[in-house]
């Protein structure tokens, strides 16, 4: 599961943030990373990681408004950070969860070979999940149903459903297989 405090900590890794501008930056360019982020959480988190001492700050006086703390990582920060996104991934089994995306997203940039790693587990995990699932029987059992209840409707929808997901996952597979080559070229 995805810690919001190591999304904090890898934009940290870019350059200095003021609670503030973590919050814009995550409502904009970050909105894939980590969605509906509130300001009291990402305050909360920073007291926490200042504690902890993977931040620390600095105090921008700001002319007619109120100052604001200016936060950097710490050695210990940078530490916790290269742990987070070097430790072993583990797949969901929903394809494209925000910790396989928003890990990956910043291993690339700290760790070629830690975001290489990921993607190989993560293909290897969904040509499995394909293998298994792809050509199994999807027919709808139903028992008891309510009479309202359309049976080949429901069924038609479900298919359609998977249909889409199929598809989305093999959309998904083949930006993986492409980033892969990519990154090794690199």
């Amino acid at each position: 599961m995805l810690r919001f405090e190591y999304v904090l900590l890898a934009l940290l890794a870019g350059r200095p943030f003021s609670g503030y501008d973590l919050r814009k930056w995550l409502e904009v360019e970050g909105q894939f990373v980590r969605s509906r982020a509130h300001h009291s959480q990402i305050y909360r988190l920073l007291a926490r990681m200042v504690a902890d001492g993977w931040v620390e700050f600095e105090v921008d006086p700001r002319e007619g408004r109120p100052d604001a703390k200016v936060y950097r990582l710490t050695p210990h920060g940078e530490q916790v950070l290269l742990e987070w996104v070097r430790s072993p991934y583990e797949p969901s089994s929903r394809f494209q969860d925000a910790d396989f995306t928003a890990r990956f997203g910043f291993a690339v940039a700290l760790d070629r070979q830690a975001a290489l790693e990921m993607l190989r587990v993560e293909l290897a995990y969904r040509h499995e999940q394909i293998a298994r699932s792809r050509h199994r029987d999807r027919t709808l059992r139903f028992e008891n149903a309510l009479p309202e209840l359309d049976q080949a409707r429901a069924q038609e929808v479900f298919d359609r459903m998977h249909d889409y997901g199929a598809a989305a996952m093999d959309a998904w597979v083949a930006w993986l297989e492409e980033t892969r080559t990519w990154l090794e070229a690199r």
